[in-house]
């Protein structure tokens, strides 16, 4: 058994011809470019990119595959260099009476998603682009998705904006059959205490991934797993806890970092303050134009006062991703992994004075206060990204 760095939720921006994908992604987020910078810059062993639905990325992969850059392998999943790619795709669904949710579903293998892509094909209104609705209840897709070996992990499910509890239902069993569900995405506004409020995830393990629209953000937010291998059928024994296999940490943003942590008043721009739970109108100024964060919405369904978090939760990390570092800017990150070779080796395998001695005493500082844990953080809210507080 190895430990791995995964990251599992990656988008496409366009194909290498132009072809748009992800809307609101970069357009360099290409499946190759997504690969590269994976194996390369970030140190991310395996990694889930969320758009291979598409018939147009689907003619990249088999290129890649029969110019043997890229390999099927035994176990499900296509290998790159040092990483792993997990096939899979990001699917609205919108059951009657309920609002918009995200689910993650992923295949071992191209053939598989091919076929998977020919049933969303009827009914979806564009199969090419990634997140789109599909016009059958949320069921009935979790079906199809396990009826071809797949699984299923519910997305970001606290956020305002089409997740499971932000914006569909108060329950997850409303949309979903609950022991068709692998695992649960908690998203960059929320933690496992946060998620430890609500007993119907108890029995879920908890991934934390990047939902990376462009490259530098792969790797935000991210796992540590155990497997015997990276292969598809392994993440699928750790998301499991089966045979040994098991998630062994959780790396993501101080939920106090995530753009929907506290709720925001979109006339006067105010993030609400943190001692005042749920509120109906913003406090300053009494509009109500207010969009509920993650907490708060959190607080609104929790069914326990506490937190539970069973013995198998591992531990979850508050991870300062290198772009919110003061003063680190590409430069001196381009530095860093020239001397360092990945984003996961300066995070984490680097000691105090090899960072001083490559980028100086305050940015060093920086880096290792972000793994302790010990950055002072501003708040953020309403689709504003909270910051680190600089020394100065």
């Amino acid at each position: 058994m190895n430990s791995y760095y995964v990251d599992l939720h990656i988008h496409i921006g366009r194909t290498e011809k132009g072809n748009a994908v992800k809307i609101s992604a970069a357009n360099d987020l290409t499946f190759f470019n997504i690969a590269r910078e994976a194996s390369e810059r970030k140190g991310m062993e395996v990694i889930g990119i969320i758009d291979c639905h598409s018939p147009t990325v689907q003619d990249e992969i088999m290129m890649y595959l029969d110019q043997g850059e890229m390999v099927e392998q035994e176990g499900g999943g296509i290998r790159y260099r040092e990483t792993t790619i997990m096939l899979g795709s990001e699917i609205e669904v919108r059951d009657p009476g309920m609002g918009a949710a995200h689910l993650l579903a992923y295949m071992p293998d191209l053939s598989t998603m091919q076929d998977f892509t020919l049933f969303m094909r009827k009914h979806m209104k564009n199969v090419e682009l990634s997140s789109q609705r599909i016009y059958v209840p949320g069921r009935i897709l979790q079906e199809e998705v396990i009826g071809r070996g797949g699984i299923l992990i519910p997305a970001h499910i606290f956020t305002p904006h089409k997740s499971v509890y932000g914006s569909s239902s108060t329950r997850m069993e409303h949309l979903l059959e609950l022991d068709g569900i692998a695992a649960v995405e908690l998203g960059l506004s929320a933690d496992s205490d946060m998620a430890g409020l609500i007993s119907e995830l108890d029995r879920y393990t908890f991934v934390t991934n990047s939902d990376a629209h462009s490259l530098g953000k792969i790797g935000r937010e991210y796992n540590v797993m155990q497997l015997a291998a990276p292969t598809y059928e392994e993440i699928v024994k750790a998301l499991h806890r089966q045979e040994g296999r098991e998630v062994l940490a959780n790396y993501g943003l101080n939920p106090r970092l995530g753009k929907y942590h506290r709720t925001y008043c979109g006339d006067c721009e105010s993030i609400l303050d943190e001692s005042v739970t749920t509120v109906e109108r913003c406090l300053y100024c009494g509009s109500k134009k207010i969009v509920r964060g993650v907490m708060d919405r959190i607080l609104a369904i929790a069914d326990r006062e506490e937190p539970f978090l069973p013995s198998y939760r591992p531990p979850y990390h508050f991870q300062v991703p290198l772009e919110f570092i003061p003063g680190l800017g590409p430069k001196k990150l381009g530095q860093l992994l020239g001397r360092f070779g990945t984003e996961m080796n300066v995070l984490h395998r680097t000691t105090l004075a090899e960072l001083i001695t490559e980028i100086g005493e305050d940015i060093a500082a920086y880096i290792v206060q972000a793994r302790e844990g010990r950055l002072a953080l501003e708040v953020g809210g309403g689709g504003r990204y909270g910051k680190v507080k600089n020394h100065s």
